[in-house]
Parts: C-alpha cells; structure tokens; sequence
C-alpha cells in the first residue's frame, strides 16, 4: 500500500505532463518545413559546415521563443494576437495583423512549392497540379484540427517522424564525417553567407508559430499556482523534445548537403537537382528518402500554417473566415508563381528571407508583455529573460537592416 501511495502522486504528474505535451510538436513541423530544405541544403553544399552554428544558434533561440509563447498562454489564458489587441492602439494591431499576414503567404509559398516538387520527383506530376494537390491533402489534415486535435497532432507527429527518418537514413549514406566540428565557430565567407544565414534563421525560428503556440496552449491556462508550474514544467519539456528533434533534422540536412554537395562537380541549384544528385552519390534509396522528407514536410507546415492564420487573423481582428477560405487566400501566391514558372529553390530562399523579417514583428511584442506583471501576474519574466528575448530581436532585425542596405546598394 505503501508503494501504491508513494507511486500515485508520480503517476499523477506524468498523466498531466501527457496532457500538456503535443502542441510544441505541431510547432516543431513549421521548423523543418520545406524552405528550411532550401536554405540549409543549399548553405551545406555552397558553404560547407561553415554555417552549422547558425542552425545549432537558431534552434536554441526557437526554444527560448517557443517556451516564452507557451507560457503566455498558460498563464493568461490568451494567445499572443488577442493580447496585442487588448492592450496596444488599433494602428499598432492593424500593421501587427497585416505583416502577420504577409507572413503567412511567404509561408505558404515555401510549403506549397516543396511540397509540389516533391510530387513532381516522387511521381512526375506537373508542379501546378501538385500544389493543387497538396492543397486537398493538407486541407484533409487541418479538417482534424478544430474537433480532433488530438487526432491532428498524431498525424503531424508521424509526418516529423517521416523527415526526421529521411536525413537520419541520407545521414547514415554519408558514413564518418570530418571537419563538422569547425562549422560550430560563428563565422561567415561574404555577402551570400549573410544572405544564407539569415534565410536559414528565417527557416528556423518561424514567426506564425510564436502566435500559434500560445494559442495552443492557452486551454490549460489556470490560477493554481502548483498546477499551473506542473503545467509549465511539461510545456518545457515538450519543447525540448519536439524542438531537438527539429534541431537534429536541420542539422541533418546541412551536413548532407556539405558532405554530398560541397567540392563536388554536382549541380545544386535547385531541389531537383539535389535530389539527383543524391542519388547519385549515396544511391537510390536516399533520393527516396529526400523526396519523402520533401512531401510530408510540405504536407505537415501547410496545415499548420493555415491554422495559424486563423489564430492570427481571429486574435488581431475579432474575425473568422472559413478555413477553407483562408486556405484558397494564401496559398494564391504560391499558385501564381509555379504558374510562372518561377525557379523554385530561388523562391524558397526568398520566402524564408521575408520570413526572418516577420520575426521581430512577434518576438518584440511576445518580450514586452512577458516583462508585465499586470498581464503575468506573479509570472512575470524575470530582467534576465527580458534582456536575452530584447537581445534576439536587436541581432535579428539587425541582420535585416543589413541585408535591405545591400540589396539596395549593390
């Protein structure tokens, strides 16, 4: 009886630890979505290792993000867009919704053009066709989302699982690796590493996500101060799974392409060749594996983007459109660029640019409410908390200063 007794109080803090964990692993599929294919892919193969700090950096900063947004909505009750209209002007929440918006096109497209030339390598369908496709598919999975969230998040659970087992099996191909460790030193090789860099952070720390968590975990907000550190504790270690695994796959896919691709002869310009080339030189089945991880990647962030859009547009506005609607409405550009004929992997760089510069637009206002006790009661950040979060939004927005002053300058 004794053993029973000592054993329940145990029992009962993993069942509400099995409760609380899921939400970072839908978050975590946007981490590894199809422009962090072409960002870290192509960072590998023109640059080496010399950019795995970057991906090693990010994902750290991504957990710090992530537990912040978690925490918001456990404590408050309210995700990230619903504060921002209680409490700033409506100008200020109107361009905080429209930027949000811009950023959940330049999402779409990153997801919808993988996605399509996934089909494309896997089965030879057109890419305009295949993103129509991809478009059903991931309208089927988000049908899951408002009712059986559960259900939703397996489903995006076993999609990571896909990608995750793709590179760790292209990983495998590659056998021993040498001169890995010297990628850890921060470091850049010009203009175009810059250009990588801040494409590969835009990949990894993804901001439709920062507000998508916090509405995820908003539902298990409480006012029982042990309950609600229980339920913080487990939010963090599901962040720490989920997101390590999004770290491991980033990783992976640098140093696939950096032992593959770089001091090779092998084109590497686009996904397509990426994916030949791997079959190439590590054989059939890794080709297999990259266009699997491709197609449930894509899959996975398209539905998770668009939930978020509804998060976003519901949190800063007051107003909710079909999700069917919504879906139609952002993944527009992406459908009038393959149209285009548009060079895809050019365009997935891009779209994870544009992305890095939606990061400031939620990181700050995500610190600022953190460091409130009037919104955080006896959960207020601590000053440390605040001036690393302050610290990674001035880094961020600084490397994209930099960047629109060389794009404009030549």
């Amino acid at each position: 009886m004794v053993g029973i007794s000592m054993a329940s109080p145990v029992v009962a803090r993993l069942r509400s630890a099995a409760v609380v964990m899921g939400p970072a692993f839908v978050v975590a599929v946007a981490y590894v979505d199809p422009g962090n294919f072409a960002t870290n892919m192509a960072g590998g193969a023109k640059h080496g290792y010399l950019l795995l700090w970057v991906i090693v950096a990010a994902s750290g900063l991504a957990m710090f993000i992530q537990y912040q947004s978690a925490k918001l909505g456990v404590v408050t009750g309210r995700n990230l867009p619903e504060l921002c209209r209680e409490r700033y002007s409506r100008p200020v929440t109107g361009m905080l919704w429209v930027q949000a918006e811009l950023v959940a096109m330049a999402t779409d497209l990153a997801e919808f053009v993988g996605a399509a030339v996934a089909l494309n390598l896997l089965f030879g369908v057109p890419l305009l066709p295949a993103a129509l496709i991809t478009a059903v598919v991931s309208a089927g999975i988000l049908a899951l989302a408002p009712l059986r969230r559960r259900r939703f998040e397996s489903v995006i659970v076993g999609l990571l699982a896909i990608v995750l087992g793709g590179f760790l099996y292209q990983a495998l191909q590659l056998g021993p690796l040498t001169g890995a460790a010297a990628g850890l030193v921060p470091g850049f090789a010009g203009v175009d590493s810059v250009l990588l860099a801040t494409g590969m952070l835009g990949a990894t720390v993804m901001p439709h996500v920062i507000y998508l968590h916090s509405a995820l975990t908003q539902r298990h907000h409480t006012t029982d101060p042990v309950v609600r550190r229980r339920t913080l504790r487990a939010s963090r270690t599901d962040i720490l799974v989920a997101l390590g695994v999004a770290g491991v796959v980033n990783v992976s896919m640098l140093v696939v392409a950096a032992g593959a691709f770089h001091g090779s002869d092998a084109p590497r310009e686009s996904l397509e060749d990426m994916h030949s080339g791997l079959g190439s030189l590590l054989g059939p089945g890794a080709a297999l594996a990259f266009a699997l991880a491709l197609l449930a990647s894509g899959l996975a962030a398209s539905s998770v983007g668009t939930y978020s859009g509804q998060v976003v547009m519901e949190g800063f506005l007051r107003r909710r459109i079909p999700l069917s609607l919504r879906r139609l409405l952002t993944m527009a550009p992406a459908l009038v660029i393959l149209a285009m004929g548009v060079d895809p992997m050019k365009a997935l760089v891009l779209s994870q640019v544009v992305l890095s510069f939606g990061i400031p637009f939620a990181l700050v206002p995500l610190v600022l409410l953190g460091r409130r006790r009037d919104v955080m009661g006896d959960a207020v950040n601590r000053r440390a908390t605040t001036l690393f979060g302050a610290a990674g939004a001035a880094v961020i927005s600084a490397l994209n200063v930099f960047l629109l002053v060389r794009t404009f300058t030549g």
